[in-house]
C-alpha cells in the first residue's frame, strides 16, 4: 500500500540530493551515494503539518532547556506550575490546583508531600470549608519561586529568539485556543 504522505508531497518537496558526512574534522562535507533502496533523508512533511507534531516538538525543545535551567532548583515542569498557581494564588486548595493544571488527585497528592517536606509549601486550614486546606508557599518557597520564576522568564526568551515579541504573543494565544476551548 502506498505511503499517502509521500504521495501528497510536490516532487520538489521530496529530497533528491545525495547524503552528505561530515570529513574529519574541518567540517567539510563530502558527498556519499546512497545505498539504493535506503532512505537518504527522513520525509516528516506529513508530521509537519499537524499541529500535534509541532506543539510536542516545541514543547520537547522548551522542556529540555526548562529541565536544564530548572535543576539547581530542583524542579520539575509540574512542580515549577504548582508553586506558581500556590504564589499566586495564596490559600489555593489541591482541588483547585487539579483543575487549573489538569493534574489527577493522586498525582498531586505525592507532589505536595514533596514540596511540602522540602520546606517549600505549607498547609493551613481553609477559611470557609473546614474540610479543605489552602496552600501557602513558606518563606523560603517564595524565595526559590522568585528565582525559578525569574530562570523561567529567562529561558522562555531564549528559546522564542527567533519571534518577534508580536509573533510570541500570537503563538501563544493560538494555543491556548485549543486548549481551552
Amino acid at each position: 500500500m502506498p505511503s499517502t504522505a509521500t504521495s501528497r508531497l510536490s516532487p520538489s518537496s521530496r529530497s533528491t540530493k545525495p547524503r552528505t558526512e561530515l570529513a574529519g574534522t574541518s567540517g567539510n562535507a563530502k558527498v556519499t551515494a546512497a545505498p539504493a533502496g535506503t532512505c537518504e533523508r527522513v520525509d516528516t512533511s506529513y508530521l509537519e503539518t499537524l499541529l500535534g507534531y509541532n506543539a510536542r516538538r516545541t514543547a520537547l525543545a522548551v522542556i529540555s532547556v526548562f529541565l536544564q535551567r530548572m535543576a539547581p532548583y530542583g524542579l520539575r515542569p509540574v512542580d515549577f506550575s504548582v508553586l506558581s498557581v500556590i504564589a499566586h494564588n495564596p490559600g489555593v486548595t489541591s482541588r483547585q490546583i487539579c483543575a487549573a493544571l489538569d493534574i489527577l488527585p493522586p498525582n498531586l497528592v505525592g507532589m505536595i508531600k514533596s514540596l511540602e517536606k522540602r520546606g517549600l509549601i505549607e498547609r493551613r486550614p481553609h477559611p470557609t470549608d473546614r474540610r479543605a486546606q489552602g496552600l501557602h508557599l513558606t518563606a523560603h518557597g517564595q524565595a526559590l519561586q522568585k528565582d525559578a520564576e525569574a530562570t523561567a522568564s529567562q529561558l522562555e526568551a531564549d528559546v522564542a529568539d527567533r519571534l518577534s515579541a508580536s509573533e510570541l504573543q500570537t503563538l501563544i494565544r493560538l494555543l491556548r485556543k485549543v486548549y481551552l476551548s
